[in-house]
């Protein structure tokens, strides 16, 4: 075990994706158990059961810790703007560039669409069309944002009786936002209850750390049982599709966000270096709230300050993906469509285009991607069960999708501070790449120091601390 540990993080990984494969290929090879099914159907080996429950129990896990750090990132964040002058301006800055950069990547996934037609010729089976079970349409997206109770808790009733309950993550996240508004205005008497979110916050996400290190496993498992599931066939029939939305977020990857930074006057290796532990944890958790803290720690490490970066990268976690909003649903729609023989005009393009710019606040939460696939392919009017067509490769689409979503929350974030002149610029220039155990180990000295240094406003060297500098920068 000591062996395991010394090993470095990304390794462990990459361990965990090898290994994911080929045990996938050996469950595919021993095929289905006659009898294992329901109703003495087949059903699946020992193996393929055991792939699929590590990567169940994984994603779980994460899901479970989703509905708390939402809702504590998000009230700490917007009760953190009071510390920053101009707060309301870089806001809407944050916004705005959420938009343009999910524009550019929408425009590409289009353009890229258009030029191959991946939907034709697929040789895919018109009996894998299936719809899902998570939908999202511009109705239930309006009627969704009004909580149905303070905990966005939602309850359905199986076939057999049983009765679930689940997180509505599109409402913990209004009402995460109406309480911050709210401790913003209630003022210092508010003081007890952000004492209390922000320790509660510490908590969770040290869980999450914990999680996080099981992510070579849970990697495992989650490749594994896709590989027995499917198999390579699939792949080879949507091959044209894969190879365009991946195409396209290393279009945006390696291009559009080294424009974006040289325009801003910003170093592109000083990013990519700086940003790299949270890029290969989102692909490897599929999660980019999952990745959250890691993102954020990576964000105020290249000179972002701190009261603005816990505002920007907790939004942007539940509503900016250029991966998953932009890029992925753009592509599959016009593959839908070319599946059907459904003509898309200039008018379908431009509503894509605002679907993936307006709407991509619908992608919070675990399965983000298929409720944004499932309101753009309704905006349209294409069949809902064209989803079930592309579920076969989602697990590797979706590794890519989300190390580009949790680059992109970093990019944003990045050049508002950049062009609002609050950017550390001593610190961006120095970013470096560094080790997942590294910034782990930084961060828990860090919170040693401040549970054993006294409370003093004003630092050694004389200097105003965080909260007065972010002010003063922040006015310039």
């Amino acid at each position: 075990m000591r062996a395991i540990v010394r090993i470095p993080f990304g390794w462990q990984v990459l361990i965990g994706l090898v290994l994911g494969v080929a045990l996938g290929l050996v469950a595919a090879q021993i095929g289905p158990v006659p009898g294992a099914g329901e109703d003495g159907a087949e059903g699946p080996n020992w193996l393929t059961t055991t792939l699929d429950t590590v990567g169940t129990i994984f994603v779980t896990l994460l899901k479970a810790l989703v509905p708390p750090l939402i809702f504590l990132a998000i009230v700490t964040s917007i009760a953190n703007l009071r510390n920053v002058t101009n707060a309301a301006r870089l806001a809407w800055k944050t916004l705005l560039w959420f938009a343009i950069t999910s524009f550019i990547a929408v425009s590409i996934g289009l353009v890229l669409g258009t030029l191959t037609s991946p939907g034709v010729g697929s040789g895919i089976s018109e009996e894998a069309a299936e719809a899902s079970d998570t939908q999202g349409g511009w109705l239930d997206f309006l009627t969704g944002l009004v909580p149905s109770n303070f905990l966005g808790i939602e309850g359905g009733v199986g076939d057999d009786g049983s009765v679930s309950l689940s997180f509505n993550v599109l409402q913990i996240l209004v009402i995460s936002i109406a309480v911050g508004i709210a401790v913003l205005s209630v003022g210092p008497r508010a003081e007890p209850f952000l004492r209390f979110t922000g320790s509660a916050l510490e908590i969770v996400q040290k869980l999450l750390w914990w999680v996080i290190r099981l992510a070579p496993i849970g990697t495992a498992g989650l490749l594994g049982n896709a590989v027995a599931s499917y198999g390579w066939d699939a792949i080879g029939q949507l091959g044209v599709f894969v190879a365009d939305v991946y195409i396209g977020m290393l279009i945006v990857l390696l291009l559009v966000y080294p424009i974006l930074l040289k325009t801003n006057g910003l170093s592109i290796g000083s990013f990519f270096r700086g940003v790299w532990p949270a890029t290969s944890l989102g692909f490897v958790s599929r999660s980019s709230l999952g990745t959250m803290p890691m993102t954020k720690t990576v964000t105020e490490r290249m000179g972002v300050p701190s009261h603005y970066a816990s505002f920007a990268v907790p939004l942007g976690a539940t509503t900016k993906m250029d991966g998953c909003a932009a890029i992925y649903p753009a592509l599959a729609a016009i593959f839908v469509a070319n599946f059907y023989g459904v003509p898309l005009g200039i008018t379908d393009y431009l509503l894509i285009v605002l679907v993936s710019v307006l709407g991509s606040a619908a992608t919070a939460g675990m399965t983000g991607a298929v409720v944004m696939l499932t309101l753009t392919l309704s905006t349209l009017g294409l069949p809902l069960e064209g989803v079930g067509l592309l579920l076969a490769v989602d697990p590797i689409l979706d590794m890519g999708r989300t190390a580009l979503n949790v680059t992109g929350q970093a990019l944003v974030p990045t050049i508002v501070a950049k062009r609002e002149k609050i950017l550390d610029q001593k610190a961006y220039d120095a970013a470096r790449r560094t080790s997942f155990q590294a910034i782990q180990a930084e961060q828990a000295q860090d919170a040693d120091a401040d549970s054993t240094s006294p409370v003093d406003p004003t630092p050694a060297d004389g200097n105003a601390d965080d909260g007065e500098r972010d002010k003063q920068t922040a006015s310039v």
